[in-house]
Order: C-alpha cells, then sequence, then structure tokens
C-alpha cells in the first residue's frame, strides 16, 4: 500500500467515526425532546406504564384538549406575545441607546455609570425590596410590571456597548460633520451596523419574556386577564399533579380503558405543556440563528 492510499484510507476512517460521533451527539441531544412529543400524543393511562421511546403507542390529543380546555389558554398566550414582543423591543432599544451614550469617549460620566452598571449584576437589594419598589411605581397587577423592570440588562448593556466600541469613530465623526445630531446618528448610523449584536439580544430577551412565570405570580396572580401562558400553564400542571391516578390505583378502583383515557397524568401533561410552551420559539430561532453566534463574538472582543 502506497502513502498516498494509506492516508486516504486514514482519512476514510476518520470521516467514518466522525459522522458517526456526530450522530450520536445528535441523537443524545434530540431526542429528549422527541420522547417528549411522543409522550404529549400517548394516552395518559398508557404513559403511567412506561416503555414508551420512539412512537406513540395509543395516539390521542386528550392531553391538549385539556390544555386548551376552558379558553383561557388563548388570552394567556396572547399576554405572552404581547409582552414578549414589547419587552424585546423596548428592552433593545433603551438598552442600545444606554450602550451608544455610555460608549461615547466625550461622555464625562462614561465610567462611573458603567460601574454603577456592572455592581447590579453582582449585588441585589433581594425579592422583597424589589416587589416594594414595583409597588410604589403602581406596577402591581397592571400589564406594564411585565414590560418597565426589564427595559435596561446590565448584562445585554455590556455586550451591545463593547460591540459599539468597535465602530470605527469617524463614521460618527463624518456624521456630525453633516449636521446629524446624536439620536440620528444612533438611529441612522450605529443601530443598522449593530444589526448581528442586537439580533442576539433580541433572542436572549425573547426566551427569557416568553419563559417568565414567577413575576406574574408575584405581581399578577390576582388578575386572571394578566396571566401570561407559562403561568397558566404552571397552574394546569399543578392541578393534574394534585389529581393524579397511578397505574395501580386504575386497576383498585375499577376503573375501564376507556375511562382511564380520558385521565391526564403529570408526566402526560407535562409533555403537553413543554411542547406547547417551546413551540413558538422554535418556529422563531432558525431565523435568529445566524445572528447569534457572530453577535456574541464580535460583541465580546474589543480593539
Amino acid at each position: 500500500m502506497t502513502y498516498i492510499q494509506k492516508a486516504k484510507l486514514e482519512q476514510r476512517i476518520f470521516n467514518t467515526l466522525n459522522t458517526l460521533f456526530m450522530i450520536l451527539i445528535m441523537f443524545i441531544t434530540f431526542y429528549p425532546f422527541w420522547n417528549t412529543i411522543v409522550v404529549s400524543f400517548n394516552s395518559a393511562a398508557d404513559t403511567i406504564r412506561g416503555g414508551v421511546t420512539f412512537w406513540p403507542r395509543e395516539l390521542t390529543l386528550q392531553n391538549y384538549r385539556a390544555v386548551f380546555a376552558g379558553g383561557t389558554i388563548f388570552n394567556a398566550f396572547m399576554i405572552s406575545v404581547a409582552r414578549t414582543v414589547i419587552q424585546t423591543v423596548t428592552g433593545v432599544f433603551f438598552t442600545s441607546m444606554l450602550a451608544y451614550t455610555l460608549s461615547r469617549k466625550n461622555f464625562v460620566f462614561r465610567k462611573p455609570f458603567t460601574l454603577i452598571l456592572i455592581l447590579s449584576m453582582y449585588v441585589n437589594a433581594g425579592l422583597i425590596p424589589n416587589f416594594f419598589l414595583i409597588r410604589s411605581l403602581g406596577l402591581i397587577n397592571t400589564f406594564w410590571v411585565y414590560v418597565v423592570p426589564g427595559m435596561i440588562s446590565a448584562f445585554n448593556f455590556i455586550v451591545i456597548r463593547t460591540y459599539m466600541l468597535n465602530i470605527s469613530e469617524s463614521l460618527v465623526e463624518s456624521a456630525r460633520i453633516d449636521g446629524c445630531g446624536d439620536f440620528k446618528i444612533f438611529m441612522r448610523i450605529i443601530l443598522p451596523l449593530c444589526l448581528p449584536v442586537i439580533a442576539t439580544i433580541s433572542l436572549f430577551i425573547s426566551v427569557g419574556a416568553w419563559n417568565q412565570w414567577f413575576d406574574t405570580m408575584l405581581f399578577a396572580s390576582g388578575m386572571p386577564h394578566l396571566h401570561t401562558l407559562q403561568y397558566k400553564l404552571m397552574e394546569f400542571l399543578q392541578a393534574t399533579q394534585s389529581q393524579a391516578v397511578s397505574a395501580a390505583q386504575i386497576g383498585a378502583m375499577g376503573m375501564s380503558m376507556d375511562a382511564a383515557s380520558a385521565m391526564v397524568t403529570p408526566v402526560s401533561m407535562r409533555a403537553a405543556i413543554t411542547v406547547v410552551a417551546a413551540l413558538p420559539i422554535l418556529m422563531v430561532y432558525p431565523f435568529l440563528q445566524r445572528f447569534f453566534v457572530s453577535g456574541i463574538a464580535l460583541g465580546g472582543i474589543k480593539e
């Protein structure tokens, strides 16, 4: 065997092993979510017996009917969508404006304000002072409790500001010579150049806003029309757990399989809730994925 043939053989073996390894990693990564989808479409009475792997043994939509029963889920879905969109837009806009201001070297208080923002990442007053602050602002039981506290994020500020520091100062100076003010420079020059990092930060904010439910419990639990999708699904899951019936109890109670198939269990409900909550993010993420890596890489490097 010649040297060239040996090299080709080694390359072929490496490519084969590498492909098999990547397929294994892909399977390990994807299977838990696929199993969740399978369980969500499987009969609850059959699920608690275990052994559901790649395909539903007893296909049913009962789990999703239980999630969407009553119609309150649709109002909660719209509240979550409105919250996510508004919080993302306001969070990106105001954090970007702050980052632009504190990235200007001629701003006198640039360093102390930046230090205060960074310290806020490490020092937190706690849950009770935060509740009193929200109450003093008159945000309790209002929709704006979802928006106002998240307008500025110290971490997002650092990422955007670091990205802006890489933008050539000559562009800003040229705009000033042409008579542009700071706001016009920010809107016409800085924001278009920051699209990759803004898309990345938008993804961070939108995922965080969509998955949030704890602030609903603290600040808007007494207003059912302001309940978010995540909070409503959490309530459904707790209610299902309190009404759980095991496989042994089904037999002991003498329930027929038709009656048992109409039940939902914590496992089946949790699977259906996970699919409902994750689906909107999974539909949005592919459109922002190409900005994600470049935004983080460029936002973490300083000239």
